[in-house]
């Protein structure tokens, strides 16, 4: 940002950058709860998950793509393109008139949502000077946990009062407000970069190699790893993406500048991001069927139950934030939280049907309070030791890697549930004392423990049998976050060895001054 913007215009343009994060950020939790009544309204069950897997394949394979985009031609550009494309797609995702349409709409509404996510933050590395950017960063680092807040709780009340197709519309107005901030308030920095300086063949080849990546790692619950589809795509993956490594090598203005895993602080950030994705993801995904399954609460009470984990991811984040421009050895904090979170897992993995609702409480408040500590460490960290020409890029990649490690996470402790519940669930039943016909016909009623989701089949079951699937579900549970655990041990390990890049003073032999922000440069 020019150096001559007063304090007021820093804001407002601010104000901008977060409305626009917080709609990204927003569409990715307001949908799920209207998912329900769009598949009955659309008779589409079979795309169920694809609603939520077309976007989030799309905006991860944007992002990193984007941030080079904002790198080449300014971020002000990139920002009105995300936003405008943004809201026409969610206006056609309310328009779409069955599940294979609003699939596809979804595919294009993520393309833009990754436009956006990435150039936000690699706007508020350009907003504010590396001292500054460190608080500012905690409080975007929020805007995660107050979309998770709020989302599914207006998703429900759109879906109910209005129609499931709000939850899309809902996006037009704030998008609007958005474009209008941003358009009149951001200043616009010519380039002296031309479309030939785009590396088309190697964004080609990224998106190429992440989509039929990320789709195999969605296929995998249901298909099993060791299937052909799954095989087969993990393959054309791995294929692609060597060629991108050596398409990038040769390239003058690459996608993904591999000499940045040289520096240590983008690797360890990059590393311990990822793996921390995992247990966030695993908790936010997998602790609703703690409430509903093993303890018996209700839908509507699981997810107000949910929310402490978002205060504490809140609050850890601005307080990191904080405290990372008044310590000297701030990469400790990163520590610390991921051995916070480690010890929330460890808590969720204990849960049993005599578990009080009070304590999953408390465990989801240390989790969400470990998870926090990471969002604005490491993101400012890459920041402050990067080159500015490349802000947009290390920007985009910690975002890219932490939504890879979110969707291969919650596949592979996805596949863990679909395949040792049944049989657990087999085991309990097997030691009842009943009938074999009894037990054959509930084994196999119950082995997807679809009945403890289903008040109708729930008041049906036998008391011992419910107690039963309860505990089966309860055990392979406890697998699960041991399993999120151990890669959260990872980014505990990894995280000792992040370099403390000086957030004040002097970034890389610059002076203060020299260091200022400014979009452009």
């Amino acid at each position: 940002m020019p150096s001559d913007l007063t304090r007021g215009q820093r804001i407002i343009v601010t104000i901008g950058v977060m409305l626009a994060m917080l709609l990204a950020a927003l569409d990715q939790t307001i949908v799920g709860t209207a998912l329900p009544r769009i598949v009955s309204e659309l008779q589409g069950l079979d795309f169920y998950a694809w609603v939520a897997t077309s976007y989030l394949v799309a905006s991860t394979t944007m992002t990193p793509i984007a941030g080079k985009l904002g790198d080449l031609f300014g971020r002000k550009p990139m920002f009105l393109i995300g936003m405008v494309g943004f809201v026409l797609a969610s206006a056609l995702c309310g328009q779409a008139q069955d599940m294979v349409e609003l699939v596809a709409v979804r595919g294009l509404q993520g393309l833009f949502a990754g436009v956006l996510m990435s150039t936000a933050f690699a706007s508020i590395g350009e907003l504010y000077t590396p001292m500054q950017r460190a608080r500012v960063q905690g409080a975007f680092g929020g805007v995660f946990g107050l979309a998770s807040i709020i989302g599914p709780t207006v998703g429900g009340y759109l879906t109910d009062n209005l129609s499931w197709r709000w939850v899309f519309y809902v996006n037009l107005p704030v998008g609007i407000l958005a474009i209008l901030v941003i358009l009149f308030s951001m200043p616009y920095v010519k380039s002296k970069a031309s479309w030939r300086d785009i590396d088309f063949v190697g964004a080609f080849a990224l998106a190429a190699g992440l989509v039929p990546l990320l789709i195999a790692f969605s296929l995998s619950s249901t298909h099993g790893w060791g299937s052909p589809e799954v095989l087969a795509l993990f393959a054309v993956a791995a294929a692609v993406l060597v060629g991108f490594f050596f398409i990038e090598r040769r390239t003058a203005h690459p996608v993904v500048p591999f000499e940045l895993f040289r520096d240590r602080t983008f690797t360890v950030s990059v590393v311990t991001t990822f793996f921390v994705s995992v247990g966030m993801f695993g908790s936010i995904l997998f602790v609703p069927i703690i409430y509903q399954g093993v303890l018996g609460v209700s839908a509507t009470n699981s997810g107000a139950l949910i929310t402490p984990m978002m205060f504490g991811l809140i609050g850890a984040s601005i307080m990191t934030g904080q405290l990372m421009t008044r310590i000297r050895y701030y990469r400790f904090l990163g520590t610390v939280g991921i051995a916070i979170l480690l010890v929330g897992l460890w808590l969720l993995s204990q849960v049993s049907v005599t578990t009080q609702g009070i304590e999953i409480v408390r465990d989801l408040v240390i989790v969400g309070l470990g998870v926090g500590a990471t969002m604005p460490l490491y993101i400012n960290a890459v920041q402050s030791s990067a080159p500015r020409h490349l802000l947009g890029v290390v920007s985009s990649q910690i975002q890219l890697w932490r939504q890879l490690g979110g969707t291969i996470g919650i596949a592979v402790l996805g596949s863990v549930l679909a395949q040792q519940l049944p049989a657990r669930i087999a085991e309990q039943v097997r030691s009842l004392d009943l009938s074999p016909a009894a037990r054959t016909a509930l084994a196999q009623g119950g082995g997807n423990a679809q009945s403890l989701f289903d008040p109708a089949r729930l008041a049906a079951i036998p008391a011992p049998v419910l107690q039963a699937v309860r505990t089966a579900l309860a055990g392979t549970i406890h697998d699960l976050f041991l399993y999120a655990s151990v890669a959260v041990v990872f980014a505990l390990v990894a995280s000792v060895f992040l370099a403390d890049v000086p957030l004040r003073g002097r970034e890389r032999g610059r002076t203060a001054t020299e260091a200022s922000p400014a979009f452009g440069d």
